[in-house]
């Protein structure tokens, strides 16, 4: 008869890697052939969704918001810093989407790397971010959508213009709200048939943004780029904390990798393509919003459109409104399919319940999820300010940086054989000055926005301790992985029918 484990015995094993440890390594294993989500996403169309996701709310309205309270003219210096920093943290899931071919973004790569709850802690957390982000757009996409509106003589009553406390008899955001409730309506459509009207709008959204640089540098007024940081440099680099969530994406576009065609290969690439495009996008836009109507005339809510209605552009103006609210709707789907996907992968992996991650027998997309995001962003949307609802969203993605960073570092030594579809350059400088710009724009936060973290985090160790724990040992029994598993994950696209991967020897 073996003795029973004592305090002291199950405390070690508790924090260890081993079966009952929380910080064992797992990786998740194949899912039947009926339930698998379908891949089918090339290079561009994942190229745009990355685009998508990044280009939206952070030209169109954050960028006047910023400029007019916070940095001036320097919310340019606000978007490179932000930009330096998002770059070094997309090397580092460019390397992990070249090795995990999984759904889940940041929780698949750190539960494989630093275990079991440390993953958890990343997605329960990214899961609250993106539910986050959809709110934060879908809020900027109202004021453009309003700025339209009234462009054509239809107004809505004040208890629709927005959020309590954002202006005199305002109760709700509705247009908000319905954007949120339509994107999530089209996702369950199916992923082809979502990326396809994606892809389209993108194109759409990129195109206004190319007519907005070259017309406004023909207005451009050199007299309002002086003085260039009226915050001083600290208003840039506050700027910058604000600003962040504008120049990622590419986190959210690695939760598709189950429905991505050789996504070993295109995914990174993916990655690298939409941060540099819209990187080169955002700073010609800054540099037009504050070159032709002063900083501290700025409209926050309709930035570029007002300002070019302000050098008699009306016209134009309008187009900018409507290429807003194209852009705010593919950053909404972008980041809801994201969120639904992180979703999916938890409840796959049995640390959130598995009516959550279902997946639609006709359209195999994860419909439970999707509709739960789009009705708690709407709720989000619909009754906070866009500045609670920003810094909120910063911080936990910024929190993900930090710890992704960390692992691919950690794994670059630990297992440097591995197959990679595409390597962090500048090891180890480049993870390290991630973690350092993600912790540094982190204490620009304020400390409710700390708190309300802090919160959420509780309640998911709660819900681990309480649930997730127990049950994950029951879908992923057993020890540590062997990291060397990773090489044998396929990336293919595979038909519907065929057997459980499982089952098939490892290429």
């Amino acid at each position: 008869m073996s003795p029973q484990p004592t305090r002291r015995t199950r405390l070690p094993a508790l924090l260890g890697r081993g079966p009952q440890g929380v910080f064992r390594r797992t990786l998740p294993s194949e899912q039947p052939a009926g339930e698998r989500m379908v891949r089918t996403l090339g290079l561009t169309q994942l190229t745009m969704i990355g685009i998508g996701a990044i280009i939206g709310a952070g030209i169109f309205s954050l960028a006047a918001a910023v400029a007019r309270d916070t940095a001036g003219p320097a919310v340019l210096i606000s978007f490179l810093v932000a930009g330096a920093a998002s770059l070094c943290a997309a090397f580092a899931y460019a390397e992990f989407a070249g090795m995990v071919p999984k759904a889940g973004s940041s929780y698949t790569y750190t539960a494989a790397v630093l275990g079991e709850i440390v993953g958890w802690i990343v997605g329960w957390d990214l899961l609250l971010e993106y539910t986050a982000i959809v709110a934060v757009v879908a809020i900027g996409m109202s004021g453009y959508l309003g700025f339209l509106l009234d462009a054509v003589g239809l107004h809505l009553p004040t208890w629709a213009l927005g959020a309590p406390g954002t202006g005199t008899g305002h109760k709700i955001d509705l247009l908000a709200v319905v954007i949120c409730l339509g994107v999530a309506w089209l996702l369950t459509r199916g992923t082809r048939t979502s990326a396809r009207v994606e892809t389209v709008l993108t194109v759409v959204k990129i195109a206004i943004v190319l007519v907005v640089i070259v017309v406004g540098f023909t207005k451009l007024n050199t007299e309002n780029l002086t003085p260039f940081a009226p915050f001083g440099l600290g208003g840039a680099f506050t700027g910058a904390a604000t600003v962040f969530f504008a120049v990622f994406g590419y986190d959210a576009l690695s939760t598709a990798a189950e429905e991505s065609v050789e996504a070993r290969n295109k995914l990174p690439k993916a990655m690298m393509l939409s941060l540099a495009i819209s990187m080169v996008l955002y700073v010609l836009a800054c540099i037009v919003l504050t070159g032709i109507q002063h900083y501290s005339e700025l409209d926050p809510d309709s930035g570029i459109s007002s300002a070019f209605a302000s050098v008699g552009l009306n016209g134009l103006a309008n187009v900018i409104a409507l290429g807003a609210v194209i852009g705010i709707v593919t950053v909404t789907f972008s980041f809801m399919m994201g969120a639904s996907r992180l979703w999916y992968a938890l409840s796959r992996d049995g640390l959130m319940p598995t009516w959550f991650g279902a997946i639609h027998p006709k359209r195999k997309v994860p419909h439970r999820a999707t509709w739960l995001i789009g009705i708690v962003s709407a709720v989000l949307a619909g009754l906070l300010p866009i500045h609670a609802v920003a810094e909120l969203t910063n911080i936990g993605v910024l929190l993900a940086f930090v710890v992704v960073s960390a692992a691919v570092l950690i794994l670059r030594y630990r297992k440097p054989h591995l197959k990679r579809g595409f390597r962090c350059p500048g090891m180890p400088f480049v993870p390290i000055l991630g973690m350092v710009f993600s912790v540094w724009l982190m204490s620009f936060l304020r400390w409710e926005t700390w708190a309300r973290l802090g919160a959420w985090l509780a309640v998911g160790l709660l819900i681990y301790a309480v649930y997730g724990y127990r049950r994950t040992r029951k879908v992923m029994p057993g020890d540590s992985v062997d990291l060397d598993a990773l090489d044998a994950m396929s990336d293919s696209d595979e038909p519907e029918d065929e057997p459980d991967a499982a089952a098939v020897p490892a290429r």
